[in-house]
């Protein structure tokens, strides 16, 4: 696969300057990634069916073993222990709450990985909750968001968001105090 774009969010730049290994080290993990051989999943949606496209799954793994082959840690799991405290006294919830967690794809000297092939609102999340999330726990400084340009989501299920689409929100959005440094990085076929 091939960087197509690159977008530096809330000075992301400082990802190349500072991690310049590590970032030598996501560019090898993307380029060693053979999407032909991940074109393999049969559309059962009613706009395409039979169509042969993109794994998110096999893409998902391969990305996985070339980050974990290279020593980065892989789905970093903090708990989330759910408040309960501010349900009103007479609020009696019908189900015991479970507590959750949240996790980071992929870890390496407090930059954070996530690959992205779902929609839309999970980039956003990423960048713009959890990566903050992660930050403020002290597990990460910077991060980098790995998702597809919009030619290459096409090739995949309908309603995959695309690096273009992504782009254009957050800087309608603007950047918060609380958001850290991202490198987002296009990736096409």
């Amino acid at each position: 696969m091939i960087i197509a774009a690159e977008y530096a969010f809330n000075g992301g730049e400082v990802v190349r300057n500072d991690y310049e290994q590590l970032v030598v080290e996501i560019e090898s993990v993307i380029s060693e990634v053979d999407a032909p051989s991940l074109k393999s999943k049969v559309s059962e949606e009613i706009t395409m069916p039979g169509k042969v496209l993109y794994s998110p799954k096999g893409l998902n793994l391969a990305y996985a073993n070339g980050f974990e082959s290279r020593g980065w840690g892989r789905n970093i799991r903090i708990q989330s222990e759910y408040p309960t405290q501010y349900y009103r006294p007479s609020y009696s919830p019908r189900k015991r709450i479970r507590n959750g967690y949240r996790e980071m794809d992929f870890l390496k000297q407090r930059l954070g990985v996530e690959v992205q092939f779902g929609k839309y609102a999970f980039m956003v999340y990423n960048v713009c909750a959890k990566m903050t999330i992660f930050s403020n726990l002290g597990y990460i400084d910077v991060g980098v968001e790995i998702v597809p340009v919009k030619g290459f989501a096409d090739e995949m299920s309908s309603g995959v968001s695309y690096f273009e689409q992504f782009v254009w929100d957050l800087e309608q959005r603007g950047v918060a105090d609380i958001d850290i440094p991202v490198l987002i990085l296009g990736i096409d076929k």
